[in-house]
């Protein structure tokens, strides 16, 4: 069982579930497209196997360069703790390497191309002679570019051409694309906040070291409400292929949940703040299962 505990968190499981989420609401929509036809299980279970490998493989380099900064920052983890030795932690990213490149050049090129890229930022994001986490616009870049972009429109991509033999991108992943680069950006943001105190000692230059916690926490927060504010809007002017009623609905909740969290932070405590960096991920989970239900629902 501590094998297993260790596993997990080597895996940072938000990460693992915003992964697996992100791929499974870009399949149904797809699937919305076909009129739900055929299912095509086997191409999902592939896919979420490839990416689910180059996930384990980014975060995972990411503790080995940075172990001795998660030994003040996130001392849980299993190399800062000493759970896993350091040889253990670079066979674990090989073997998802491995395995994600090999799965993705069996499946085809959309799917090949976002485990490309989204190998080559991470091993930059992480690697020297880049180690771009060490530089507040590019360490952002990264997140954005995997999660925002990259993701949502060639695996939507993917799935769209495997299942209709279509390779057009419709509105309602553009919509899906541009909320969740909003949500990136904030994640890339708040993810450093907590982290404040090691980011210092060795030179992270973040951008809570650069404007302050307090700054950064209001911009992500007005950038969120904004997000909101503009998909109760949005879908009532431009076809979205998209259940108004409950894509409204849902927005409605998600703007009082942060809003409502937003409130009791104390920024000052890095618990307080680690919580709510965390929440922020709920609601990037819950943006793309409001996607789904307004999608099926149409």
């Amino acid at each position: 069982m501590e094998l297993i505990r260790n596993l997990i968190r080597f895996s940072r499981p938000h990460t693992v579930i915003g992964t697996t989420l992100s791929i499974i609401v870009l399949y149904l929509i797809a699937m919305s497209f076909s009129g739900y036809a055929a299912w095509h299980p086997g191409v999902l279970v592939l896919t979420l196997l490839s990416c689910l490998s180059a996930n384990i493989y980014i975060v995972g380099l990411n503790q080995i360069t940075d172990v001795d900064i998660d030994r003040i920052n996130k001392p849980w983890l299993p190399l800062a703790s000493g759970a896993f030795s350091m040889r253990t932690g670079y066979w674990l990213v090989g073997i998802s390497f491995f395995t994600a490149l090999m799965l993705a050049a069996w499946q085809g090129r959309y799917l090949l191309l976002t485990v490309l890229l989204s190998l080559a930022i991470g091993t930059a994001y992480s690697l020297p002679p880049f180690r771009l986490k060490r530089f507040y616009f590019w360490a952002a870049f990264c997140i954005i570019a995997v999660r925002g972009l990259i993701v949502n429109l060639l695996l939507f991509l993917h799935f769209h051409f495997v299942i209709n033999d279509a390779q057009q991108i419709p509105p309602v992943i553009w919509l899906l694309t541009g909320t969740i680069f909003i949500y990136s950006i904030v994640i890339a943001w708040f993810k450093d906040i907590p982290d404040m105190e090691g980011d210092r000692r060795f030179q992270i230059r973040t951008l809570s070291l650069k404007w302050g916690a307090r700054s950064v926490f209001r911009t992500g927060n007005l950038l969120l409400t904004t997000v909101y504010v503009c998909l109760l809007f949005l879908p009532c002017y431009i076809e979205f292929s998209l259940n108004k009623p409950v894509f409204v609905i849902t927005q409605l909740l998600l703007l009082a949940l942060l809003r409502t969290a937003g409130a009791r932070v104390r920024l000052l405590e890095p618990a307080s703040v680690k919580r709510y960096y965390l929440f922020i991920w709920v609601l990037f989970f819950l943006e793309y299962i409001s996607f789904a239900a307004a999608a099926l629902a149409a």
